[in-house]
């Protein structure tokens, strides 16, 4: 496990309900923080996270830049910029933004990134003390501005559904017991009547039961991924002697019936995150794909038998690898009629990595990057060594 810096900085706080631009916002936190950018603690990269023989000097952000992508230009392994950029933990899960324009530094002699440019000097320099701004308050706008971490667009179907559910989370959930007896078929706007605890909740996800997860290690059901149908928004609770709740079709995607559950909507998941090593050791394997295919390659999504739980979080970076083959010992011993031959387990094989964008308890969705051969179910998917 790799220790993170303690120092770092934080953003400029914004006015809530400033009338500035994205433009403008963007200024005002770059005016704070590009100067304290270069104060941040150094990073000397450990044994594993090394810079490339042919890193530049400076990259300028590019607005179809990836996070992973700038971490690539400069890093034998993207996963190793929160060490090199001298990140702490809490700044990980609350990054600063990088924005189209930007120039990121390699300071050559602290060996890490940096906003400003760099001062020449021996590598031994001292550098002044960290500045600590005030705590951050978010704008929309302002973070759609900035770069995002991986490709948006090959993670967006799965930032809110599919969902995962635990076995038996079905059971107990709101069900639509009743439709209008004109309608067949329901579409936005219509009304459906609904049966169980909301437990305060108004907006739902409108799921069915969908294929099980089965965990390759124990051979059980861990979870189940349900088949999004639509959303759903409460009109009325059920009042005295009335046995359903008033809900209107908010949104439909798939056929909505009688007998499909409810669950709470849940909120927007984070997306400016940074690749970094799990929290503590994690092994997984590889549980299943987006598609139809045993297969995955590079930038489709597969789910994986870890999560939070287990020490997984958004963001974590895992390393893929083959299981080794057992092949016959050429010159080993033999049984009767040859049979019966001594067995060598083979080394796994690390052919690529996977970006986990989206934690369930015990089930995780991650981006296979940069793979060298293409993904299995079965495969391994373990922290960086």
């Amino acid at each position: 496990m790799k220790n993170f810096s303690t120092g770092g900085v934080r953003p400029l706080a914004l006015r809530a309900g400033s009338a500035l631009t994205t433009a403008a916002l963007a200024a005002a936190v770059l005016a704070t923080f590009l100067p304290a950018a270069a104060q941040a603690a150094p990073a000397s990269a450990g044994p594993h996270c090394s810079f490339r023989a042919n890193a530049p000097d400076q990259h300028v952000v590019a607005r179809r830049d990836t996070l992973w992508d700038i971490s690539g230009t400069f890093l034998e392994h993207p996963w190793c910029w929160p060490e090199v950029w001298g990140m702490n933990r809490e700044e990980i899960r609350n990054p600063h933004w990088i924005f189209p324009g930007q120039i990121i530094y390699f300071d050559r002699a602290h060996g890490r990134l940096t906003l400003t440019k760099p001062v020449s000097g021996e590598a031994g320099d001292s550098l002044p003390p960290i500045t600590r701004l005030s705590p951050q308050i978010r704008t929309e706008e302002l973070e759609r501005a900035a770069v995002s971490s991986i490709p948006s667009s090959a993670i967006e179907p799965f930032l809110t559904q599919p969902l995962v559910v635990e076995p038996h989370e079905l059971d107990t959930a709101a069900r639509i017991a009743a439709t209008p007896e004109t309608r067949v078929y329901l579409a936005q706007g219509d009304r459906i009547y609904v049966r169980g605890a909301l437990n305060g909740a108004s907006d739902f996800q409108v799921v069915r039961p969908g294929k099980p997860l089965i965990d390759p290690d124990s051979g059980k059901v861990i979870a189940y991924e349900a088949s999004y149908v639509g959303n759903a928004k409460l009109v009325a609770a059920a009042g005295p002697g009335v046995d359903v709740h008033t809900f209107t079709v908010a949104r439909s995607v798939q056929e909505m019936g009688i007998g499909d559950r409810l669950l709470p909507a849940p909120p927007l998941p984070v997306r400016n995150y940074v690749p970094h090593v799990p929290p503590k050791p994690v092994a997984a394997r590889i549980v299943s794909t987006a598609s139809e295919s045993n297969y995955a390659s590079q930038n489709q999504v597969v789910t994986v038998n870890r999560g939070a739980l287990d020490g997984l979080d958004v963001g974590s970076v895992l390393q893929l690898y083959h299981l080794g083959k057992k092949v016959a010992d050429p010159g080993g011993s033999k049984g009767i009629f040859g049979f019966g031959r001594t067995m060598l387990r083979m080394p796994d094989e690390q052919f690529g990595e996977l970006f986990i964008f989206r934690v369930f308890g015990h089930v995780s969705y991650g981006l296979v990057m940069q793979v060298t051969l293409p993904v299995q179910i079965g495969d391994v998917a373990k922290s960086p060594e």
